[in-house]
C-alpha cells in the first residue's frame, strides 16, 4: 500500500528559499498572510552564488530594516570602485561614490548571510513556515486546471501543500517552470564561467571590482569578506572537459596571464578541480510569467547573464512588487479573479526593467566576445571614450545600478 500524503493548507506556497522566495515570504508574513516556503537544502551553503547586491537593493534592504542585521554579522564588503583593463591597459574606471545619489554602494553579501537574515526575520511572524529538506515533485490542480498547490517530499515523506497561490522561486533550473506548462525559451550563451575563491593579494585594495579582458577572454575579480577574492574566469561554452584535459597547471597559467598578482594564491589554493565551481551561462525568456493559481519570480521567470550581477537584485525587486498585490488580492471575496489581475499587473510592472537589463547584458556579452584585432581596438576606444566623458560615464552607470522606481522606494 502506498504511503498517504500529509496535507498542509496555506494562502501562498513559495517553492525555493532563495533571496526572491524568502523576501516574498517575509513581506507576505509581515502583512499577516499565511505562507509556506519549500526549500530543498538543509543549510544555505551557496558558494559563488548571488553575492553581489546592487545599490538599489542595498537601499531596499536598509528601508526594510534588514541591513542592520546583516551589518551586525560583519560579513559584507562594500564596493567603491569598478575598473576594466583591456589588453593589459586601463580602459575604464568608475567610482560609485561619485555616482550614488544617497551614498548607497554595491555590496558583496554572502548569500548564506542574506538568506539567514531573511528567514530569521520572517520567522518572527506566525504566518510563516519554512520547510527545509523538501523538494517539489509535482503541482496540484483542480478539475478546471487551476494550480492549487504543490506536491513535495521531505524527511517525513510526501506532503501536499494546498494554497491559493503557488510561487516558483526556484532559480535558473526551475522545476516549477518545467511543471507549469508555461512556454519558455532557453538560450545558451557562448561561454561558461569557472568560479573560485582565493585570498586578496596584499597589493590590492578590498573595495574595487576588477575586470581583465584579453581579446575574447576575460576574468572578473570581486573582493568579498574576509579579504578574499571571488574570481570568475570565462571558458568556451561546454569547454570544461577540454580545460580539465589540459590540467590544473595550464589553468593556473591562464589565470596568472590575466592577473599576475593572483599567481601565487592560485597555485597554493586551487589544487583540486573541486576548488572550482562551473556556472553554465544561459538566459531564459518566459513570455507569460503566470497562469491561474501560479506565478514565477526571479531567475525562474527571467534567467539573466551573470554580467553586472543583476540576478539577485531582480529577484528582490520582483518579491517587493508582488507581495502587496498578492496580499491585497487575498483579502478580496473574489480572490481568484483578483489574484489573476494581480499577477498580470505584476509582470507589467517588472518586465520593462528586466528587459532593459537583458539588453544591457547582451550588449556587454557581445563586447566581451570580440576577437578580431579591429573589433578589439574598437571596444577599447569605446571604453576610453566613456571613461573620458564624466557625464556619459555617470549616466550609463546610474542606468545600471541606480534605477529604483518611485513605486518601490518605500516598501
Amino acid at each position: 500500500m502506498s504511503e498517504r500524503n500529509t496535507e498542509l493548507d496555506s494562502e501562498v506556497c513559495v517553492i525555493g528559499g532563495g533571496p526572491g522566495g524568502l523576501m516574498l515570504a517575509l513581506q507576505l508574513a509581515r502583512r499577516g498572510n499565511r505562507v509556506v516556503v519549500v526549500e530543498q537544502s538543509a543549510r544555505y551553503k551557496r558558494h559563488f552564488r548571488g553575492e553581489s547586491i546592487s545599490p538599489d537593493s542595498v537601499r531596499l534592504l536598509d528601508r526594510l530594516g534588514l541591513m542592520n542585521a546583516i551589518a551586525a554579522r560583519g560579513e559584507f564588503a562594500r564596493t567603491n570602485r569598478f575598473e576594466i583593463s583591456d589588453g593589459g591597459a586601463a580602459a575604464l574606471r568608475v567610482d560609485f561614490r561619485d555616482i550614488s545619489p544617497d551614498g548607497s554602494l554595491p555590496t558583496e553579501i554572502p548569500q548564506q548571510v542574506l538568506l539567514e537574515v531573511l528567514a530569521e526575520e520572517a520567522a518572527r511572524h506566525p504566518g510563516f513556515t519554512l520547510l527545509r529538506r523538501h523538494s517539489v515533485t509535482g503541482l496540484l490542480r483542480s478539475a478546471d486546471g487551476r494550480i492549487t498547490g504543490a506536491r513535495c517530499t521531505g524527511p517525513d515523506g510526501p506532503l501536499d501543500i494546498h494554497a491559493d497561490l503557488t510561487v516558483g522561486a526556484d532559480g535558473r533550473f526551475s522545476s516549477v517552470l518545467e511543471l507549469s506548462g508555461l512556454p519558455f525559451t532557453r538560450k545558451p550563451l557562448g561561454r561558461d564561467v569557472l568560479w573560485f575563491k582565493v585570498p586578496l593579494p596584499d597589493t590590492w585594495d578590498d573595495d574595487t571590482v576588477r575586470v581583465r579582458i584579453d581579446r575574447d577572454r576575460h576574468a572578473l575579480m570581486l573582493p568579498t569578506h574576509p579579504r578574499s577574492l571571488r574570481v570568475g574566469l570565462n571558458i568556451p561554452k561546454g569547454g570544461l572537459k577540454q580545460v580539465r584535459a589540459q590540467g590544473l597547471p595550464a589553468l593556473h597559467g591562464q589565470i596568472t596571464a590575466f592577473a599576475p598578482e593572483l599567481g601565487p594564491a592560485v597555485r597554493t589554493h586551487i589544487t583540486r578541480w573541486s576548488d572550482l565551481s562551473l556556472l553554465d551561462i544561459f538566459t531564459t525568456s518566459v513570455p507569460r510569467w503566470s497562469r491561474d493559481g501560479l506565478v514565477l519570480i526571479g531567475d525562474a521567470a527571467h534567467t539573466l547573464s551573470p554580467i553586472l550581477g543583476q540576478g539577485v537584485n531582480h529577484a528582490i525587486m520582483d518579491a517587493l512588487a508582488l507581495a502587496p498585490l498578492v496580499s491585497d488580492a487575498l483579502t478580496a471575496p473574489d480572490r481568484r479573479q483578483r489574484l489573476a489581475t494581480a499577477l498580470t499587473r505584476f509582470q507589467k510592472l517588472r518586465e520593462p526593467a528586466v528587459e532593459r537589463t537583458r539588453r544591457t547584458q547582451s550588449a556587454q556579452e557581445r563586447a566581451f566576445g570580440l576577437s578580431s584585432a579591429p573589433a578589439v581596438q574598437a571596444r577599447q576606444r569605446v571604453y576610453r571614450l566613456v571613461n573620458s566623458q564624466k557625464w556619459l560615464k555617470h549616466w550609463l552607470w546610474r542606468r545600471i545600478y541606480y534605477t529604483l522606481p518611485p513605486r518601490l522606494s518605500s516598501p
